[in-house]
């Protein structure tokens, strides 16, 4: 199946569709759908203040070969926003969304805070996992701040008058990194002439505690394989953690990509693809 595919609102890269479903609470997921329908199916997941948008370019390297679930999570993108926003409950959602698609078991990759959904995944359900690959995280609680990022998306003048340039002028105040204003300013829309960002801001700071921290795993490890990736300019994969990374994913291999930071899909997606499509490949991958 083509990457470009019709939707139900009109055409876009990707099919896009809303599950509803009670795990937690009264949530609908979106996700985009892409690739071959018989195909092995992966799931990519989006980082903190991400969504399924992030991953299209990397979709249209890799719809070739796989079945390509890529979902919203809770409080980000076109999802519902419901609390509580923990590891546990975005599992819960994730672990829904496959039953109702009928997968029951798939490739995984999760970059950032989808690093860490992939993660708890792989140890609280592996009989549902193929392969696992984790983008620059690690199964630690971090100290990161993102101070200045909240301050800027709640501090912003989203008068309807203003244009999408002058927004990002304003968040460049809190926020001097253009490809990071980039990223976040995926999240703005224009709903009935008003701007809105798509992310639960206030839902997302209250949780941040708990996105930043992973949750006590004590001595579970994942049987199967897994691909941490990190970026050579990235500080959220230190060689220090190699020990607690092993110790949980026994099988796992580490990767660094040269000349990329964080968002190492973005910056590199030639080599990221390459790394991951090799990792797939022993399981009928590209």
């Amino acid at each position: 199946m083509p990457l470009a595919a019709r939707t139900a609102g009109g055409n876009s890269r990707c099919k896009q569709r809303s599950c509803g479903f009670q795990k937690p609470m009264s949530l609908q997921l979106h996700y985009r759908e892409a690739g071959d329908p018989t195909a092995p199916p992966l799931i990519l997941l989006h980082g903190l203040f991400g969504s399924s948008a992030n991953w299209l370019g990397i979709a249209r390297r890799l719809a070739a070969d796989f079945r390509l679930i890529i979902p919203d999570l809770r409080n980000h993108g076109r999802s519902a926003h419901a609390m509580p926003m923990d590891y546990p409950v975005m599992v819960e959602d994730l672990l829904a969304l496959m039953d109702r698609l009928g997968i029951s078991a798939a490739h995984l990759c999760g970059h950032s805070m989808g690093g860490k959904v992939a993660m708890w995944l792989a140890l609280q359900h592996p009989e549902r996992l193929e392969r696992l690959v984790v983008a620059d995280i690690a199964p630690v609680s971090y100290s990161h701040r993102f101070d200045a990022i909240f301050d800027g998306l709640q501090g912003v003048d989203l008068s309807p008058e203003a244009t999408r340039q002058q927004i990002d002028q304003q968040l460049a105040r809190w926020v001097d990194d253009a490809g990071v204003r980039g990223y976040l300013l995926q999240n703005l829309l224009r709903i009935d002439g008003e701007w809105q960002w798509r992310l639960n801001l206030s839902g997302l700071q209250a949780a941040l505690p708990e996105l930043l921290s992973f949750p006590e795993v004590g001595g579970q490890a994942f049987p199967g394989e897994a691909l941490f990736l990190h970026g050579s300019c990235s500080d959220y994969v230190r060689e220090s953690y190699r020990p607690i990374i092993l110790r949980h994913f026994p099988f796992a291999r580490l990767r660094m990509i040269e000349g990329a930071g964080h968002w190492l899909y973005a910056e590199q997606p030639d080599k990221f693809t390459a790394l991951c499509c090799s990792f797939f490949s022993a399981d009928g991958g590209c």
